[in-house]
């Protein structure tokens, strides 16, 4: 990783803006004037603008140093991990922490988090295109390697930032960080590009515009000024200068990008909390747009702790209690028979299959039991217990020599092992009922071998239909003798997991999760569509999918059957069918691409090497924290900590929340800022109406630049801030989707904003005229007075105007007490704009005087206007779009359907 960056640089960063550095040169050239003239005891002008200047610095430097910290806590959280074998026992730890020397364990899915000397291997293939540029999987081989070659030929070395994507092996670390080929070549970057998000572009493509029309408002008001009075001398010429400068300054809000990063990296932290890591900011905003939620069905839907409960052999049928991965529960036979015969053998070698034909491991800590490895597997190994089997005399038993890993292609998994007490060589294989009969010829019944006839084997089909009725997922074990030199002959090699014979179906249980239900039909009044994605049998799928309200009508699309539609005719079928079964990662792909040719913004789960493409294609990839490999993490948009359906519903409000929120601060900053700039431009131009224009036709500006550029740090901050963690709206989750091409400020967002900033335009003018003798309204009052009374009634303004921001159509009285942060920051606010207007040497440096309660009274209420205007605007919007409903467009059914579609 890059050094950091220093806090002192940092912080001068916060000085980069052209107009900061026009106001730091103008504080200069204030003080020199004030050394010529001497006509106050202290530089007051000079003095308030370095210090407002200096807070603004500071203020931008704590957002964007909470930003970073946010953003580097969550690249900590979604950090690549790795297993090792220390001091004997196998850990996961981070990346990071590999040390020289560590033995690694690879498995197929896994990203190398340093340079290794491969020790073992079963089938291990690499992909190194990101190093070597070799598209194709590279086979790896321990054995030793003589002479120099290119990395590409070095078959015994695995290196960091490659991925295993297939079979397993172990290897030795001999070289971490900058040392390692990849380090080598990231030393050769001086930098990479930071990552900059479609809203943060749009926003800086909104502040340019912004600041062109501030800037030509500001120089159309200077030359108004200079044609209806002439500026005598430099240090009126300066004045003037400041005053534009202050103007630009206030108006365009130029830390909105840091801000943004701000906020969004906060949500993403609360969403992280929920067990949700976003790894691009991108996504935040992309999940507000979500339609559709293609997720897969175990672990995600379910409970990921699979429990046999059934197991079929020849001579019937054995039931197991208990749940989860405890070794506990009664095992017993079918219609109450006693486990025992031919029964108890046929179990006694089936679960010895699914016992060692295995990678996983389970573990009891503090009395919880928990699995090393894929859940399915850890099952087997809690069955076999369960039924008497003891571990340590298995694995002595049958020493495993050889491995052929499980593939989506055969959906089989086999293993080699020597048998010691009987001198032989046998292979175990489990895998998809279908797929392992088809290669079996004989069953075992009791001790004996039986030939499969074509009868038995429809038969078991049959049983196994009947199994997967129940929600059972079901897998067959089979094995056989080998000859001694198998592993030896390659051509015997490619005929291993032929002429088995076949010894029993084991139907498990991953029941759905509680919150799944709740979830999907969070995720329907959302308006977003639920689709199940599964590698499990067809009624397996289609009862799950009814028991958590996917899909009711029990209608399932097979991969067999997605293989013969064409591209045409599957684009119309994805619009009907919400199930998908026994597909693969291929099959996930059109699916995904299906979708989206549809309109559909779809949020994609994965967790295998090969479910990366489709993570990579979706709009949104979600990996799986807990069963993910590291390929699918990396090319995912979040990880789900605890793979769970319920948490991608969660991050979809959590983003929905965010996305809402920033559009709150941009709605209020733009508003509030227009508001400033309004008064300006209006006040000199009808000064000559409100009292600002004497008989010598001078001018007099409504506001000094001081006044300006300190509403600017007031209002703009603490209270931005506060909108920025705004509490989500209560029926967020009961609207439509965003559209994705909808810009982050809309049509009606604009028209709140000129409607407001008039409204605090004319009120501050108002009480400006109010406070002076002559214009419209006579007053009493000086022009100290005046300036004052209108400055304070600005800043009320703008913090009334919190509440407006909080919607374009929900009246600012709906969850007014919701936010304690925002109540605080206007509390904040207020008691700083009391010190400018009662400390005597603010007095001096923002020129103003103290008000009596009773002025307060008559700027709060004026101010107050900004919020009964906007609320009668509100009612209107409501009342309009109320009035364009139709009977039939509230109608139960239409409403209905609209959101399933």
């Amino acid at each position: 990783a890059r050094k950091p960056v220093p806090a002192w640089r940092q912080f001068l960063r916060q000085f980069e803006d052209v107009l900061v550095i026009v106001l730091l040169f103008a504080t200069a050239i204030s003080t020199v004037l004030w050394l010529i003239e001497r006509e106050a005891a202290l530089p007051y002008e000079a003095i308030a603008i370095l210090a407002v200047v200096l807070l603004n610095a500071i203020i931008g430097y704590l957002q964007s140093s909470r930003a970073a910290s946010a953003v580097a806590a969550l690249r900590q959280m979604a950090a690549a991990r790795a297993h090792v074998i220390r001091g004997g026992r196998h850990q996961e730890i981070p990346s990071a922490e590999v040390v020289k020397g560590d033995l690694l364990i690879i498995e197929a899915g896994d990203t190398i988090s340093a340079d290794a000397r491969l020790l073992h291997s079963a089938a291990l293939q690499m992909a190194e295109a990101a190093l070597t540029g070799e598209s194709l999987p590279v086979s790896k081989d321990p054995s030793t390697i003589a002479g120099d070659v290119g990395l590409g030929d070095q078959l015994n070395m695995l290196f960091s930032g490659t991925a295993a994507t297939y079979g397993h092996g172990k290897a030795i670390v001999t070289a971490i960080g900058m040392e390692t080929e990849m380090g080598r070549i990231a030393g050769l970057l001086e930098s990479a590009p930071e990552e900059i998000t479609p809203l943060q572009k749009e926003l800086n493509r909104v502040g340019k515009r912004l600041a062109v029309l501030v800037i030509c408002i500001a120089v159309v008001m200077i030359l108004t000024i200079l044609g209806m009075q002439g500026v005598q001398g430099f240090s009126g010429f300066f004045n003037l200068l400041i005053l534009g400068v202050a103007l630009a300054v206030a108006a365009v809000p130029e830390g909105l990008p840091t801000m943004v990063t701000a906020v969004l990296a906060l949500g993403v932290q609360r969403m992280a909390k929920r067990h949700a890591i976003v790894r691009h900011l991108a996504a935040v905003e992309t999940l507000g747009s979500a339609n559709i939620i293609a997720s897969d069905k175990t672990g995600t839907l379910t409970k990921n702790e699979m429990t046999v409960r059934a197991v079929i052999m020849a001579s019937g049928r054995v039931d197991f209690e208990g749940t989860g991965y405890a070794p506990e529960g009664e095992v017993k036979v079918s219609g109450g028979l006693p486990l025992e015969g031919k029964i108890r053998s046929e179990l006694k070698r089936a679960l010895t299959v699914a016992d060692r034909a295995n990678n996983a491991k389970l573990e009891e800590k503090e009395g919880r039991w928990s699995v090393h490895g894929d859940p399915t597997e850890g099952a087997l190994i809690a069955a076999a217990q369960k039924a008497g089997l003891v571990a340590s005399e298995l694995h002595s038993r049958y020493e495993r020599v050889g491995e052929v890993p499980f593939s989506s292609e055969r959906k089989l998994m086999s293993t080699v092992h020597t048998d010691t007490e009987k001198s032989r060589l046998l292979i175990f294989t489990k895998g998809a009922p279908d797929e392992l009969l088809a290669r079996c010829t004989q069953e075992l019944v009791g001790d004996e071998k039986q030939d499969l006839t074509e009868e038995r084997r429809a038969a078991l089909l049959e049983l196994n239909e009947g199994l997967a009725g129940e929600a059972l997922r079901t897998l067959a074990v089979a094995a056989r003798e080998l000859h001694t030199n198998a592993l030896d002959d390659k051509e015997a090699h490619e005929g291993l997991e032929q002429d088995l014979l076949f010894l029993g179906i084991i139907g498990m249980m991953d029941p759905p999760r509680e919150e799944a239900k709740a979830a999907v039909s969070t995720a329907l009044k959302a308006g977003i569509r639920p689709i199940m994605i599964t590698g499990d049998h067809p009624k397996t799928a289609a009862v799950i999918a009814a028991a958590v309200g996917i899909s009711a009508n029990g209608q399932v699309l097979t991969g067999t059957e997605i293989e013969k539609l064409s591209d045409e005719a599957f684009k119309q079928t994805v619009r009907e069918v919400s199930v998908f079964a026994r597909v693969n990662p291929d099959h996930k792909l059109r699916i995904v691409k299906a979708l989206q040719s549809n309109g559909a913004i779809v949020a994609m789960t994965g967790d295998g090497v090969n479910d990366a493409p489709a993570l990579k294609t979706a709009d949104i990839g979600v990996a799986m924290g807990i069963t993910g490999t590291d390929v699918s993490k990396e090319a995912a948009d979040i990880v789900l900590t605890d793979d769970n359906y319920a948490t991608i519903v969660i991050a979809v409000e959590e983003g929905r929340a965010i996305f809402d929120n920033i559009r709150k601060f941009l709605r209020y900053l733009l508003s509030s800022n227009f508001g400033e700039v309004m008064t300006m431009f209006f006040g000199v131009l009808f000064a000559k109406f409100i009292g600002l224009q004497g008989e010598s036709a001078t001018v007099v500006l409504p506001l000094v630049a001081t006044q300006i550029l300190w509403i600017n740090l007031v209002t703009d901050g603490a209270p931005a801030l506060a909108l920025g963690i705004d509490p989500a709206e209560k029926d967020l989750m009961n609207r439509a989707p965003r559209p994705q091409d909808e810009r982050i400020i809309t049509g009606p967002m604009w028209a709140g904003v000129v409607f407001v900033g008039v409204i605090m335009a004319a009120g501050t003018l108002l009480v400006l005229d109010a406070s002076l003798p002559g214009g419209f309204w006579e007053g009493e009052g000086d022009l100290a007075y005046a300036r004052t009374m209108a400055f304070t009634t600005l800043v009320m303004f703008q913090l009334f105007n919190t509440f407006n921001a909080r919607s374009d159509e929900r009246s600012a009285f709906s969850g007014f007490f919701r936010n304690a942060w925002l109540w605080a920051a206007l509390f904040f606010s207020l008691i700083l704009h009391a010190a400018v207007i009662y400390t005597p040497f603010l007095q001096h440096a923002f020129s103003t005087m103290a008000l009596a309660v009773s002025d307060w009274f008559f700027c709060a209420a004026v101010a107050s206007s900004v919020l009964w205007l906007r609320e009668l605007s509100k009612l209107a919007i409501r009342w309009q779009r109320l009035c364009t409903l139709t009977p039939s467009s509230v109608s139960p059914n239409k409403s209905r359907r609209s959101k399933s579609s």
